[in-house]
């Protein structure tokens, strides 16, 4: 199993989401489930598109940006 990132996947494990945002995968669920973190099933599969990683983070800039001026 590789740690590289691949940056082909359009869909991300919660897992990979997670590694990504260097957080723990129960964050990375807790995120998830508030509507932080964009999702989607596929099936049963619980999958993060791969484009939400950098959506969240710019957000989160935001947010801390906002908050300290």
């Amino acid at each position: 199993m590789t740690t590289d990132p691949d940056p082909t996947l359009a869909l991300l494990t919660v897992e990979e989401a997670a590694r990504r945002l260097s957080v723990g995968r129960t964050t990375c669920f807790a995120l998830i489930r508030t509507g932080a973190l964009e999702s989607t099933l596929v099936g049963r599969l619980r999958r993060v598109p791969a484009d939400a990683i950098p959506e969240f983070v710019a957000r989160l800039r935001r947010t801390a940006h906002t908050t300290a001026a």
